[in-house]
Order: structure tokens, then C-alpha cells, then sequence
């Protein structure tokens, strides 16, 4: 049994030992000994937040999903335009291609929001993972459309404010949030797939002409 005091520093260490298993061996190859082994604990340790591999999965699941609204949010400021708010969203949603191999996982707030981390090809590795597994999976579907829910919400939030202010055009914003949001996904299965747009560039570019477009067209009918 953890030691009093230590539970939110171990599950914080185990859920991010299992994301790095799982980025280097995939979700088949992951096991409870190999994640005690990353997290740097016995297995009992494991087994006592962590009921079973399922479970775990799961867990590390809703970590690796809402990483990325957490940070979103902790970058908005209020004094933001809606189009730069879209772009704090785009650049963790679709973030540009970055050097960082050297840095670790890190997805717990326990060292301050700043330190919560995803290296650009674990990030990769892990979309590609937990995504294929859903896909015939009904409880990591319900991690999936949970999450996305509330980011439709929020992307939507942002394009009425955008629209209120005067520096967005967009009619139905719940159907804009839902085609940028289905862009980025489809964005990054390509970028998995090694599938890069016809000049080899990085196709991030796409899904910012979305949102130059719902900008410049606001602007040329002002």
C-alpha cells in the first residue's frame, strides 16, 4: 500500500508511465509489469489505482484527452480576439512539427500547469493508438465523444464570441466548431500516415485557412 500522502504524486507517475508504454509498445504491447517498470514502482502499486490493463487504458485515456483542454484553457486570457484564442486552440489541437524527443510525458497539474507536457511524436503515436482501439472499443468511445463534446462547446463559445465582437463570420457555429474540429482529426490521421499535402508541406496549414477564411470574410464585409 502507497505511502499516506503520496496516492495523487503515484497515480500521477503511474498514468504517465502508461501513456509512455503505450507510445513505445502500443496498447497491446503494454502490460502492468512494464508500466511499474516505467513508473518506477512494484506492480501492486499499479494494481492498487488500477484495477486491471482495461481500466488503466481507460484512465490513461481520459488523461491523454483532456491534457489538451486543460492547456487550452490555462493560455486563454480574456483580453484575447476570437481569432487568437482559435489559434492557442490550433496550436495544441494541430501543433506545428517541434524538436522535443528529449522531454517526457507529463500529464498531471500536480507541478504546475506549465510543466504538463506531450512530446510532438508521442503525441502522434498516442492518437493514432488510443483512436484505432476505439474505434471498435464502446468505453474508450464514450472517453471520445465525452471529450469532444465539450471542445465542440468551447471552439463554438469562441466563434459566437468572434461574431459578437466583429472579427468573425460565422452563421452556425456549432457546425463550424463541428467541421473545424473533424478537419483537425482527419488532419492528423494523415500526418500518422505519413500522408503529407501534394508540395510536401506540413498540412496544419489547411486547418489555419479554415480559420483565416471565417476571419478575412468577416473583415471584407465589414
Amino acid at each position: 500500500m502507497p505511502k499516506v500522502g503520496m496516492e495523487p504524486k503515484r497515480r500521477a507517475e503511474v498514468i504517465n508511465a502508461t501513456l509512455t508504454c503505450i507510445s513505445l509498445h502500443g496498447i497491446d504491447g503494454m502490460t502492468l509489469d512494464k508500466v511499474a517498470e516505467y513508473a518506477d514502482c512494484s506492480k501492486g502499486v499499479v494494481t492498487y489505482y488500477y484495477k486491471n490493463k482495461d481500466h488503466l487504458t481507460i484512465e490513461a485515456f481520459k488523461a491523454f484527452m483532456a491534457y489538451y483542454g486543460l492547456k487550452i484553457e490555462s493560455e486563454l486570457r480574456s483580453t484575447m480576439t476570437a481569432g487568437e484564442m482559435i489559434g492557442v486552440t490550433m496550436d495544441h489541437i494541430l501543433p506545428p512539427y517541434r524538436e522535443d524527443a528529449d522531454r517526457q510525458i507529463n500529464v498531471s497539474q500536480l507541478d504546475g500547469m506549465e510543466n504538463m507536457y506531450i512530446p510532438f511524436e508521442d503525441q502522434a503515436r498516442l492518437f493514432v493508438q488510443f483512436f484505432s482501439k476505439a474505434a471498435l472499443d464502446p468505453k474508450l468511445q464514450e472517453v471520445v465523444s465525452e471529450r469532444y463534446q465539450a471542445d465542440l462547446k468551447g471552439i463554438a463559445r469562441i466563434m459566437d464570441y468572434g461574431r459578437m465582437t466583429g472579427h468573425m463570420a460565422v452563421e452556425d457555429s456549432q457546425s463550424a466548431a463541428y467541421g473545424l474540429l473533424a478537419m483537425v482529426v482527419g488532419l492528423s490521421f494523415f500526418r500518422v500516415a505519413k500522408i503529407p499535402p501534394v508540395h510536401g508541406e506540413d498540412n496544419r496549414y489547411i486547418g489555419e485557412d479554415y480559420v483565416r477564411r471565417l476571419t478575412s470574410s468577416q473583415r471584407s464585409s465589414g
